[in-house]
Formats: structure tokens, sequence, C-alpha cells
């Protein structure tokens, strides 16, 4: 697996999302925020995700697809639960996956972090292939942004996010990674 100069994952999935634009100028990145999501909630493998980053969600698939079509939302990657890798945003690009949020006293965490969507919901782990996955993507991105911490969407947003979940193992990328 390798990242190119613009920010692709070579091993990745591209589908282009346009939610995203430039970060600040001068800002780096030294957050990696871990999100799950699922469309519709608690199922896997259809289109709804991509649909959702794309902009692209009919309404009229799924009543909860009602109450977030007009949502404008993206990550900059996003790993099924067998373990393929799909990538929305370059890395040079700031992905809209945080919202409002604050990391260690600095708000808008999009501007200085990558967002990473597992395929999953808050109440059942996660797939050992995800994991492979994530934590190859991760040594991938610590290579390239050294000083990278890794925290959960949950972290940056108290109160108002859950994710990735009670079901995230934290112990088992930590230990993945060293």
């Amino acid at each position: 697996m390798t990242l190119d100069d613009q920010g692709w994952v070579n091993r990745a999935r591209r589908v282009l999302s346009p939610n995203c634009n430039s970060r600040p100028s001068g800002c780096g990145i030294d957050l990696f925020v871990i999100h799950n999501i699922s469309l519709p909630p608690r199922e896997y493998g259809g289109p709804g995700v991509e649909q959702l980053f794309t902009n692209c969600l009919n309404p009229d698939e799924h009543p909860f697809y009602a109450e977030i079509v007009g949502l404008r939302v993206s990550a900059h990657f996003f790993i099924r639960r067998d373990g393929e890798l799909v990538q929305f945003v370059p890395t040079t690009q700031r992905a809209w996956h945080a919202g409002v949020s604050n990391w260690r006293g600095r708000a808008g965490c999009n501007d200085f972090s990558l967002g990473v969507e597992l395929e999953g919901c808050d109440f059942e782990p996660f797939s050992t292939e995800q994991y492979t996955v994530l934590i190859a993507l991760t040594r991938l991105l610590q290579q390239r942004f050294p000083q990278l911490e890794l925290t959960g969407h949950q972290d940056i947003a108290p109160g108002r996010k859950t994710d990735p979940g009670p079901y995230f193992d934290w112990r088992r990328l930590r230990q993945g990674l060293a």
C-alpha cells in the first residue's frame, strides 16, 4: 500500500466526493479520526454510504434517507466489512467528517485531520478484515504524517457523537501498530 503525492492510496477504490475543500494555509495533518457508519442503519454492503458521500442519496429508498438526504458530508476513507478500502477525498484536501469538534483545545478538527469510516455501528464488533486494513492504512499514514494521533469521533464531539462505539477494539488497533 502506498500514498502518492496527490494524497491517494493506491490500493483504495476511488469514489470522488464533492464534499471537501482546501485545508487552511499552513495547517498540517496530525489527527486520524475513526468513525462508524452504515446505511441504512445496521445494514451492510449496500451503496448508501457512497451515495451519501457523493450527494446521490435517494430519499425514497429508505425512510432514514429522507432524514439525512440534505447532509453534505464525506470522509477520506471507508473500510467495508469485507476489508475493501474506498477513498473519497485525497489526504491533501479537507473532508467534511468531523462537524463541530474540538481536539486538545483546537476547534474545527476537519482542518487538521483525516477521517476513516468503518462500515458498522455502535452495537456490534467490527470484522477482522476491517482491522487488518485499518492497521495497514494507519501505518501508511503515520509514515507520511509522523505526528498523527488516533482518536474516535466521540472524543472530538462528546455528547454529540458516539462512534466508533463501545465495540471498537482500541487495544487491538494499538497492538497491531506496535
